[in-house]
């Protein structure tokens, strides 16, 4: 894909040199641009921009290519997370709509969610809310069930924003009920609806409520609609995950990405997100290992407990520097824990995750029907 890009680019380069930036044909190479935002937002902005340019400055170019225009460059900004620019140009489109579009149309209505996307991004909720309110309206009024639970979904997010909960309730209720008669209770849109929820629900201090709905998204995700797709699961899994971190449940959170991880492995361009999985695992393996090893300093298990603190110092030394004030507090605690075992520190650890299939820590484990050892604590398998 990245080499596709880069030949696109390069020929619409050359055009532009051979037949000029203003020259009709450069235009109709332009007007493939509604694809470039989505992959490349540099290229886009400056094949859009170009477009605009070349539509503006001839007389017979109607109001509605205009606006087409408008609304991809403005994308194209998003995508650049040049916001200012992107309102400016979503303004512009909406002004010819207000002009020249019939009332109601879903254009306007895809313009409005647009906005409301810059808007929030800029953390102007109340704007966003406005803009995403009024796209709504022109769902209903055009039969669009599916979209008005979509723009829904959107709704009880900035509800949520401006931490007026009730109602983030009540717009994520509605959406669910609109998505379970529409695409079926194991889509997986309506476990993402369910992971909205859960994290409203830990947000305002209902832990409960909060297991219930990851629970049930999870009960989705373990058997979704055929057709699903992989990387749209793999990210409920992960925000689920990061609810689970967020509870202390260090062991289920782990479980999910673990799953998350092997959905996207091999996957084409998955890279970014496999690595951001792997990067939340190792935090996840770090803070496991520093209750483990203060759990097995309390229950007398001194060399178990400087196993793994051990392993804890070095990958703080590497993150952090060894002059760092917490890495400072783990060698004292190591050092206590070595002058009470009467030797000294090994620069030579395993992986902490090799530590929870090995030595001290497989004490305590048992076989499992998989033939693997699943750990009483933790819930590590190796």
């Amino acid at each position: 894909m990245d080499e596709s890009i880069a030949c696109y680019g390069k020929g619409f380069e050359i055009q532009m040199a051979a037949l000029g930036d203003r020259d009709p044909r450069v235009a109709e190479t332009c007007s493939f641009s509604f694809m470039l935002p989505r992959i490349s937002a540099k290229i886009g902005i400056k094949i859009t921009a170009n477009t605009y340019e070349i539509h503006r400055q001839r007389p017979k170019i109607t109001n509605a290519l205009l606006l087409y225009d408008d609304r991809y460059l403005a994308e194209a900004h998003v995508q650049a997370l040049q916001f200012d620019e992107a309102e400016k140009l979503c303004r512009k489109a909406l002004e010819i709509h207000r002009e020249h579009s019939a009332p109601a149309s879903l254009e306007e209505a895809s313009d409005r969610r647009l906005m409301a996307l810059i808007l929030d991004a800029k953390g102007d909720y109340d704007g966003a809310l406005e803009h995403l309110v009024l796209a709504s309206m022109t769902m209903v009024a055009n039969g669009r069930d599916v979209e008005v639970a979509t723009i829904d979904v959107a709704i009880g997010n900035t509800y949520l924003a401006l931490a007026r909960f009730d109602e983030s309730v009540f717009s994520y209720q509605k959406a669910l009920t609109v998505l379970k008669s529409a695409r079926g209770d194991d889509h997986p849109s309506v476990a993402s609806v369910f992971v909205r929820l859960a994290d409203l629900y830990h947000r305002t201090g209902k832990l409960r409520e909060s297991k219930s709905y990851c629970e049930n998204a999870l009960r989705v995700y373990a058997k979704p609609a055929p057709g699903a797709a992989p990387d749209e699961v793999a990210g409920g899994l992960m925000e689920i995950a990061a609810i689970y971190e967020a509870l202390g449940d260090l062991d289920e959170a782990l479980k999910l990405l673990q799953r998350a991880l092997k959905l996207l492995e091999d996957s084409p361009g998955q890279w970014s997100t496999v690595a951001g999985i792997e990067a939340q695992m190792g935090v996840l393996y770090y803070m496991i290992g520093s209750n483990l090893a203060a759990i097995y300093d309390a229950m007398g298990r001194v060399e178990d407990a400087i196993e793994i603190l051990e392993h804890v110092l070095k990958v703080r030394e590497e993150k952090l520097g060894t002059a760092n004030p917490d890495v400072e507090d783990e060698k004292k605690r190591l050092a206590e824990l070595l002058k009470e075992a009467g030797r000294s520190r090994n620069r030579k650890q395993k992986s902490l995750e090799n530590l929870f299939g090995s030595g001290g820590a497989a004490r305590g484990a048992k076989k499992d029907g998989s033939g693997g050892r699943r750990w009483t604590n933790f819930g590590f398998r190796s």
